[in-house]
């Protein structure tokens, strides 16, 4: 549906994109995932069109836009600002774009109000002006407003980031079951891990003008290809050498000279090992109680590991206490330490 071939982006002499390869499939949610100034949002900017790559092409359904004007890719875009038009009503917002292809009035009125039910506004709120509005009714509105043209592919460049984060989780919810509906390829920049992991059906990690993985976000999470993504996507412990040691001496094929990971739900406290598992004793420093889950800090020789346990409200550790560690090293996610160092 979407590639992109060796997409090499430069600002004067800062080259923001290094040789980026993306295939993107029709009807599937496709997130660039990364920090600020990783390139991502650089990425979809040239796939609408406002950054043209110094080398490279972008290809949708074997046709080659990369030097396509902006209104001729049939590609709907969602800002973070959202950029919508603060006077005008939300009719007007949404018609904007039928208006600017001069459709007859009847046919406007007619796709403005089918893709406003779509979306969840009423037609009280299509005659409000969108300074009325809240933030998630002004986030329909922009989303309203990228597909009533009916393009083939929709862009969204961190468009929940302005919302407080109680909206912004139902918001998410109605994203996805939205894109479901309406089966329409979409690229979504974000730089939320949690956001990315429930929204996508594949993930790209940028880090520095390069994609560190591409994949599922099982695939990003539990087997993160590099050391920045396995710090960058959730919360994860690096296992000091005292504990890599005593895997490697109950046979765990582990080396000391490299940088060993494990997640937090990985670890279990005072469970009793099965075959190739170890135990590590500690003391909880610390918890946190979240209700669902409970994360216990644990201090197991020089170092603190945080263990995240399901609440059964029955095991419950207090601080101070003595507790057994259990660890499986086919759980270790294990990369060179000739890495360079990853900022997370």
């Amino acid at each position: 549906m979407i590639k992109l071939n060796d997409i090499v982006v430069k600002f004067g002499d800062f080259t923001a994109l290094h040789d980026i390869n993306v295939h993107v499939r029709e009807g599937e949610f496709f997130t660039f995932l990364g920090p600020s100034g990783c390139g991502k949002t650089t990425t979809l900017r040239t796939i609408t069109g406002f950054i043209e790559p110094v080398s490279g092409s972008v290809v949708v359904k074997d046709r080659d836009i990369t030097h396509v004007r902006i209104e001729d890719r049939n590609i709907g875009i969602v800002f973070q600002s959202y950029a919508l038009f603060p006077t005008m009503t939300v009719y007007d917002n949404i018609a904007f774009g039928l208006k600017i292809k001069k459709l007859k009035k009847d046919e406007i009125d007619r796709k403005v109000r089918e893709i406003a039910r779509k979306v969840d506004l009423s037609d009280e709120q299509l005659a409000k002006a969108v300074s009325q509005l809240s933030g998630g009714q002004q986030q329909r509105v922009a989303i309203a407003r990228a597909l009533v043209t009916g393009p083939a592919i929709i862009c969204m460049d961190e468009p929940l980031s302005n919302l407080d984060a109680k909206l912004r989780v139902q918001l998410r919810n109605e994203l996805k079951k939205m894109q479901k509906d309406f089966g329409i390829t979409t690229i979504y920049v974000t730089h939320d891990q949690e956001e990315a992991l429930t929204l996508s059906d594949r993930i790209a990690v940028f880090n520095k003008g390069y994609i560190e993985q591409i994949g599922t976000p099982n695939e990003i999470y539990n087997f993160s290809k590099t050391e920045f993504v396995c710090n960058f996507i959730g919360d994860i412990n690096r296992l000091s050498d005292e504990i890599v040691q005593k895997m490697i001496d109950a046979g765990a094929e582990l080396k000391l000279s490299d940088h060993n990971y494990i997640r937090l739900e990985r670890l279990h406290v005072n469970e009793e090992p099965k075959l190739g598992q170890i135990t590590v004793d500690g003391v909880v420093e610390m918890r946190e109680y979240y209700g669902l889950y409970i994360k216990y800090y644990v201090k197991v020789g020089s170092q603190t590991v945080k263990v995240i346990e399901k609440n059964d409200g029955v095991r419950i550790y207090e601080e101070g206490q003595t507790v057994s560690v259990l660890i499986d090293p086919r759980d270790v996610m294990a990369y060179p330490a000739q890495e360079t160092e990853v900022e997370t």
